[in-house]
């Protein structure tokens, strides 16, 4: 039996950096996981063989072969990297597809005869759908190389210096999930090779754009056909006959299909129906079929529908046949008392590839360490019995299951065709729900556009694996859809799935790119529009403001929080950067229930602004909240990367856990497990005390699976004290007294300089809840926090005077006036 316990601390690594820095698009998390291709477990992207017998598709990071109506696939590629989007030319001689490895997606050339692959781009970019023309001639794909955007260019079947067809072009409007330069992907060559069908946002504001044509030629006009916002997945596919493009989109619905439409542009025809998506279509040559990944299983999958007849036929490989040397690992996850244990789990092969068994959800982070590893983490979910192929050799394999239980890592050896089985205990680090604190993250989007279609049942899966025992699953739009409102409980009542260890709630984030981003939890009815401020829309006032939208929950009995606030430090004084977030506005007016203190963000630097709130006297508590998307392949943290413990009681009960988080009850961690009291009280408490200067008997715990570098009280917004480590720098318990002599606030945060993997995050992190002092009648005052807000309101005016959309004067009116009544609070403040 391996044991947790016996591992080594870790050792520390220079800091992660985000994948495919060479893409200057802005929201980075929704093109690399909607656009540029991932690794999943099942198929990703497909194509035909000439005849139509077969089909080469991307699976696991590399290119497998099937004959249709067979069960067996046979690998083609094996890295060195991960490998995505063939495309089999006309003379079915070989396959160009992407390769991602080295920092960069380059084409490549696979002989299918022989097996080797030859390079076509080593510009060091990001290359990707690559298209035969029909000749055989040419290949169009999309690239980053030119200004790091997204354009179309053409290269020579050998390949050579690629032309770049599209023109650059500044769009000037005002998008904010995409770039102000227009940009063009997915082409699609015309059956004669004459012209290219794209997508392209040219003059639209929202969406990644409708569908244009042009001359393959450089710098040819674009001529638009069809407008649809569509977003990422629309890769439109011309037909043999010419007549009628096939192409994925969501209209008028929340879920991808593959719709029809003509070559001009007609009106569409929907193919395919249902609550999952459909996508990545392809005709076979011959016109009658249409082959296309499906997600209606949750995982990807791979399917063939004929065109006339609607009949559905899966491509599933029940058996394959690899090119390298291959053995079976079987994982078994039980924790102390040797029972079977949930876990999230990362095994990497000799190779610097990840693996995971064939029908797990395949994820990977965001970001790594260049000097680590030679690609992003790669990690699955397990029920505690895992079961996966590997390439022979020596494995790494690494378990968390969150904060509350030791990191397992270990090498195992899996020789060439055997199987090698392995127990593995975790041990614990505490047990915070036997002391009444249940953790929980505030910002979780259970399906938002990713390759996977989650459901409740596997969300309550991902987040038993995590440890986590409340998930509040905020539905928000994307776009013009709202992909989960079907949920949403009347009431607000937890999901059917959930259990007295695991409440899954469906709440609300309600979208605007001005006010900044806001979280609705318990509510009893969704509130709508679920977005204001979206230019060329009739949403696009920006009204209703936050502090209509918290009222609104409010009455709901609902909380209201700001979301994921900060990852640059936000300066008043610098006009050069827009200001128009309503934090300090909301806050003065009473309107703010929690503050994602930990979330899609740096929490330092959030930390500095909260700060400067509860110097100002406002007592704001601290909540959590990841910004998961559990149903992307590419991941910005599973539930839970980030939680709050809340002291709620000895049974968990969501209204309870709800109270608890409004009173302050609460810390927040990505792995440290803190403890703090002062004088006997513990964060939420006030301590009343009579004038004049007290000493307060402070006790600090930590408790941590990854090492910690600091251990400080902060006092109104100071370090008042550091509490030594030692050792792996992973336990601390100390006694101190703290000098008390006026109003204030004290809490404990513990932090790491860099990052410590698996806390897949900027750096370990983790801060109680304030315990706030009373010393005689004074009040808490800060007046240099309150100019500081002062000069932030001032911003926020000036975005409200400069807006042109709204729809009434009452509008504009209602917002300057609850500017000028925060404008008060901070004056009074001075």
């Amino acid at each position: 039996m391996l044991v947790a316990g016996a591992q080594p601390a870790a050792v520390l690594h220079a800091q992660r950096a985000p994948v495919l820095q060479q893409v200057a698009v802005p929201h980075a998390y929704y093109w690399r996981e909607m656009y540029v291709p991932q690794v999943t477990s099942g198929p990703s992207a497909v194509t035909w063989s000439p005849d139509g017998a077969d089909l080469i598709y991307s699976m696991q990071g590399t290119l497998w072969r099937q004959r249709i109506g067979a069960d067996v696939a046979q690998q083609l590629t094996s890295g060195p990297g991960y490998d995505y989007q063939p495309d089999w030319s006309p003379d079915g001689r070989s396959v160009v597809f992407a390769r991602y490895a080295h920092d960069a997606i380059e084409l490549q050339r696979l002989d299918i005869t022989s097996g080797t692959v030859t390079a076509l781009t080593t510009n060091g970019a990001v290359n990707v759908d690559p298209r035969w023309s029909p000749d055989g001639t040419r290949i169009a794909f999309v690239s980053s190389a030119y200004n790091q955007r997204w354009h179309v260019f053409v290269l020579g079947a050998d390949g050579g210096e690629p032309q770049r067809l599209t023109e650059d072009s500044d769009s000037h409007l005002p998008r904010y999930y995409y770039s102000r330069f227009d940009h063009y992907i997915s082409p699609a060559w015309s059956p004669d090779g004459s012209e290219i069908v794209l997508v392209s946002n040219r003059g639209r504001i929202h969406g990644t754009g409708g569908f244009w044509r042009m001359a393959a030629k450089p710098g040819s006009p674009l001529r638009e056909i069809r407008y649809e916002e569509t977003t990422w997945k629309a890769h439109p596919d011309w037909s043999p006959d010419g007549r009628r493009i096939v192409y994925s989109s969501y209209l008028g619905r929340q879920w991808h299909q593959l719709w029809l439409t003509t070559a001009d542009g007609g009106d569409p025809l929907p193919l395919t129906y249902g609550d999952f998506d459909a996508t990545a279509p392809r005709w076979s040559h011959d016109g009658k079929r249409i082959a296309y990944i499906s997600n209606e299983s949750g995982n990807t999958s791979l399917w063939v529908i004929d065109v006339l007849g609607g009949r559905k036929q899966i491509v599933a490989s029940w058996r394959r046949r690899y090119l390298g040397a291959v053995g079976t690992l079987r994982l078994q996850i039980v924790d102390p008392a040797g029972h079977q244990l949930a876990a999230r789990i990362s095994v990497t092969g000799p190779d610097g590839r990840g693996y995971a068994p064939d029908d797990a959800w395949r994820h990977a982070d965001e970001a790594f360490d260049r000097a680590e590893r030679p690609f992003e983490y790669s990690y699955f979910h397990s029920s505690g019995l895992s079961t996966l192929t590997v390439p022979a050799g020596q494995v790494q394999v690494e378990l968390w299951h969150g904060p509350e239980y030791r990191v397992f890592r270990a090498g195992v050896s899996v020789p060439t065709g055997t199987t090698v089985t392995r127990r593995i205990l975790l041990d614990r680090v505490d047990n915070l729900p036997a002391r009444g604190w249940w953790s929980g993250d505030l910002h979780v989007h259970m399906n938002y556009g990713g390759a996977y279609r989650n459901t409740p049942r596997h969300l309550a899966f991902q987040a038993r694996a995590e440890d986590l025992h409340v998930v509040e699953d905020l539905i928000v739009n994307k776009e013009q859809r709202i992909p989960d409102i079907a949920y949403f409980r009347p009431g607000g009542r937890p999901d059917p799935v959930s259990t007295d260890r695991l409440l899954l709630v469906h709440a609300q984030e309600f979208h605007t790119s001005v006010w900044g981003h806001m979280g609705l939890l318990g509510l009893t009815q969704y509130v709508m529009p679920d977005y204001a401020g979206y230019p060329n829309t009739p949403a696009a006032s920006l009204y209703p403001h936050n502090a209509a939208i918290a009222d609104l929950a409010h009455e709901q009995g609902g909380l209201a929080g700001y979301v994921h606030p900060f990852d640059t430090k936000p300066d008043p004084a610098d006009t050069s950067q827009p200001l128009s977030y309503e934090l300090p506005v909301d806050v003065a007016l009473g309107k703010v229930d929690y503050l994602e203190v930990m979330g899609y963000s740096d929490h330092l630097i959030t930390s500095e602004i909260w700060y400067r709130l509860l110097n100002c006297g406002f007592r704001l508590p601290a909540g959590a909240g990841t910004d998961a998307f559990p149903n992307f392949a590419s991941l910005r943290g599973p539930p839970g990367l980030v939680r709050v413990f809340v002291k709620s009681g000895a049974t968990l009960d969501h209204r309870r856990w709800l109270a608890g988080l409004k009173a302050g009850r609460t810390f927040v961690t990505n792995g440290p497990l803190l403890e703090f009291s002062l004088g006997g009280h513990e964060a939420g408490d006030e301590i009343r005390l009579p004038s004049g200067t007290h000493r307060l008997p402070a006790r600090v715990g930590l408790r941590s699976n990854v090492p910690v570098d600091h251990l400080e009280i902060i006092g109104n917004g100071k370090v008042v004290a550091t509490i030594p480590l030692a050792g792996d720098r992973t336990r601390a318990s100390d006694s101190i007294s703290i000098p008390v002599s006026g109003s204030g606030w004290y809490l404990v945060r513990a932090y790491s300089d860099r990052a410590e993997m698996p806390v897949l995050d900027l750096y370990p992190f983790a801060s109680t809840g304030p315990v706030y002092v009373r010393v005689g009648e004074q009040p808490l005052r800060s007046p240099e926090d309150a100019a500081f807000f002062l000069r932030w309101i001032d911003r926020v005016e000036a975005a409200t005077l400069a807006s042109t959309g709204w729809n009434t004067p009452a509008e504009r009116a209602a917002v300057l006036q609850a500017i000028t009544q925060a404008r008060d609070v901070f004056a009074a403040n001075r």
